[in-house]
């Protein structure tokens, strides 16, 4: 599977080359339009009003991207949960529960436990009922729909959507030919689109997808990088970039967007090859033979740290594999232009009345 899903990219992004992944992009394209209309098919009942989006008492903001996976919405949930506590609102958490095992929930619930421990998180499939229940038990004044964009079903009085700069449209087709859940024209139901990454491109490839984003939507668009703040293990410990940086490491992650894992570490001094990087399909859950593969891997290269997620340390739940220490990079969203226009739009759509900050 692991193999499968990174040969997968490679094959729809073109950089496969052949008669085998030439053909398989052509089945593929076969298949799109079918995906494309179902996609057209359900949000056309919601556009007609034929579907009525169900509201509750609670004000909601959803967070969600038009591509599958990887944009950095775990972060900025976050990012808002914090705010909206310093500006005394009550937010809570409204998720699918996307491969969830058990009562703990998935691993973006896990960790949003960890980062925002006094945020209630309610995760159901049906996610108007989750609202429902999230309201009745904690009373929140503010309700944050994660992964939303495309779940009409609950009434919102923001969408904002998530849009990675280093793969903006999903390599052009929706899916299964490429990773767009959706056609991009309807971004035209976007209220703010945030630019995720934003550092990690030229100013002028930046400029070009502002202006694929104008081109569908004239909601502003605010640009934004995840910042690497420093080495946490599962006991809580913390440890500075600099105490590793001499050490050989080996890195493992199961995230939609490996790659931009790997330029966070390169970033921070972390420089690793092919093979001291070993990469899983989203969402995975790691058995006992997985750890044991990532233990016998790193420790044919001689590492003595081994380095993941913190998306992914949630799910090993302990600090060690074997006898290597596991680590995992904490992020924080940072907001590098237009910061005054995204703070005055999420509180207007959470809140009637404007709070101080506390």
């Amino acid at each position: 599977m692991l193999v499968n899903e990174h040969k997968f990219l490679e094959v729809i992004c073109g950089r496969q080359s052949g008669v085998a992944p030439a053909l398989l992009r052509g089945l593929l394209s076969l298949l799109e339009p079918f995906y494309l209309a179902g996609a057209q098919s359900k949000n056309f009942l919601f556009d007609t009003g034929l579907k009525k989006p169900q509201r509750v008492s609670s004000r909601v903001i959803s967070i969600g991207n038009v591509t599958t996976g990887g944009t950095g919405k775990t972060p900025t949930v976050a990012w808002m949960c914090d705010f909206f506590e310093r500006h005394r609102l009550r937010p809570g958490i409204v998720s699918r529960g996307y491969r969830s095992l058990d009562d703990e929930g998935n691993d973006e619930h896990r960790l949003l436990q960890k980062l925002c421990p006094n945020v209630p998180h309610f995760q159901n499939r049906d996610r108007v009922a989750a609202a429902r229940q999230l309201i009745d038990s904690h009373h929140p004044n503010v309700i944050i729909l994660d992964d939303g964009f495309q779940h009409r079903r609950l009434h919102r009085d923001l969408d904002v959507v998530l849009i990675d700069c280093l793969n903006p449209w999903g390599y052009g087709h929706v899916l299964p030919r490429g990773l767009l859940r959706e056609s991009a024209r309807g971004l035209s139901r976007a209220s703010i689109v945030l630019l995720t990454r934003a550092d990690q491109v030229t100013e002028a490839e930046k400029e070009i997808i502002r202006q694929q984003v104008r081109s569908y939507t004239d909601c502003p668009v605010v640009s934004s990088r995840f910042v690497p703040t420093g080495l946490r293990n599962s006991g809580g410990e913390i440890a500075s970039f600099s105490e590793l940086q001499d050490q050989k490491v080996f890195a493992f992650s199961a995230i939609g967007h490996p790659e931009a894992f790997r330029r966070t570490l390169n970033s921070v001094g972390f420089e690793l090859d092919d093979d001291r990087f070993l990469q899983f399909p989203d969402h995975h859950h790691y058995s006992a033979e997985d750890l044991s593969k990532i233990l016998k891997t790193a420790s044919a290269k001689d590492s003595v740290s081994l380095m993941t997620t913190a998306k992914d340390l949630v799910k090993i739940g302990d600090d060690r594999i074997g006898d290597l220490p596991v680590w995992a990079i904490e992020i924080s969203l940072e907001i590098l232009d237009s910061q005054a226009v995204w703070e005055e739009t999420l509180l207007n759509a959470a809140s009637d009345e404007r709070l101080p900050e506390s």
